[in-house]
């Protein structure tokens, strides 16, 4: 069996024997003139609903979650690819029209839509699978609309079955947030009931320490948001202390998911001999100087984290089908996507925040 050929852990529930007829044109969310959030970079938009063209879906969206990639696309960090662009890459719903040639979806699947939406498959590194390095890929919500928007496109290769364990809500965040934090925690090569640092405690990390913790790791959290703390300690962490303080032990292996160049210094230091720093974020701000005896002697590794491939998705999917986990959530209706970027920037939202299109549901 392939990695796309998952078999079906589709919810029965969300099958569904009659689908409505798409309009021709929706109301969506785009990025209009990147800058800070609080000076109003979103606005809405009236645009044709798509229509899959070969070996595409086209996916009802039900509920689409509010990645931190989001705010940087919003406010300019990180370039848009175009003009009006439709944010959004945590992207759940069903499938309610296919394109030619399609087989590995139906009418009514429920799917995730994630941030890798295509490679060239003929390049280098696609050649060797390791298609998070194409040398010409496109992404959701950046080349292509995503789901900050009632209906989007996916090439069908590219979509995720998930796991009938989570509703649509919790699974969300699992295509980029818990993606993107389990390939952090394969490259910070942490060993099995290891100890495990982490910085930073959003939406991302709150899934990954969950599947260390499950796969017998000591957690140790560190971040600013006495929030936060509060919840890696309800989780299971072992201790939860604030951004830049040493853990009590120290770390096989460490990851950053705070955008913070600075906190790359202690965690570092607090890394045992050849233990292993992954950063996790899609930028960062700039790294102090490092002392190479403090901070890299001894075999210490810092390594970065770049997309993912479609081999971690499923294998993090059907890890997390098998995992009790909690999902922290917070729930916006989609006419507020605005606020909850807003929210996101200013450190409101405990976990991850999500728009619900209450429109869609069956």
């Amino acid at each position: 069996m392939g990695p796309w050929d998952a078999a079906d852990t589709e919810a029965p529930s969300t099958k569904i024997e009659e689908m409505k007829v798409a309009p021709e044109t929706m109301r969506a969310w785009a990025v209009d003139e990147p800058g800070p959030i609080d000076s109003g970079p979103l606005r809405r938009i009236e645009r044709a609903v798509p229509v899959p063209t070969e070996g595409q879906l086209r996916v009802l969206v039900h509920v689409c979650g509010v990645c931190r990639t989001d705010l940087h696309l919003a406010e300019g960090d990180l370039t848009p690819r175009r003009h009006l662009v439709i944010p959004g890459h945590e992207v759940l719903g069903v499938v309610d029209a296919l394109g030619e040639g399609c087989v590995r979806f139906a009418i009514g699947d429920r799917v995730g839509v994630p941030w890798l939406a295509r490679t060239c498959a003929t390049c280098q590194f696609c050649v060797v699978g390791r298609e998070n390095l194409c040398s010409d890929p496109r992404f959701t919500g950046w080349d292509l609309d995503g789901g900050y928007a009632p209906y989007a496109v996916v090439d069908e290769g590219y979509a995720y079955r998930i796991p009938a364990t989570f509703s649509d809500e919790e699974a969300a965040p699992l295509l980029c947030a818990g993606i993107i934090g389990y390939r952090a925690l394969r490259r910070s090569q942490l060993p099995r009931g290891g100890r495990l640092g982490i910085y930073g405690f959003g939406g991302s990390a709150h899934i990954t320490a969950q599947i260390a913790l499950a796969e017998g790791a000591r957690v140790h959290v560190m971040t600013r948001a006495p929030e936060a703390r509060e919840l890696a300690l309800q989780l299971g962490a072992s201790s939860a202390g604030d951004s830049y303080e040493h853990p009590p032990e120290p770390l096989d292996s460490a990851i950053l998911f705070a955008l913070i160049g600075d906190l790359v210094l202690p965690a570092l230091a607090a890394l045992d001999r050849g233990g292993t720093l992954a950063a996790s974020g899609i930028r960062l701000t700039d790294i102090p100087p490092l002392n190479y005896e403090q901070h890299l002697f001894q075999e210490r590794t810092l390594c970065s984290v770049t997309a993912n491939t479609r081999g971690d998705g499923e294998e993090f999917l059907e890890l997390a089908g098998r995992v009790p986990m909690r999902i922290s959530t917070t729930a916006y209706d989609f006419d507020h996507a605005d606020q909850a970027l807003a929210d996101l920037a200013h450190d409101r939202v405990n976990g991850v925040a999500i728009l619900v299109n209450s429109g869609s549901q069956p």
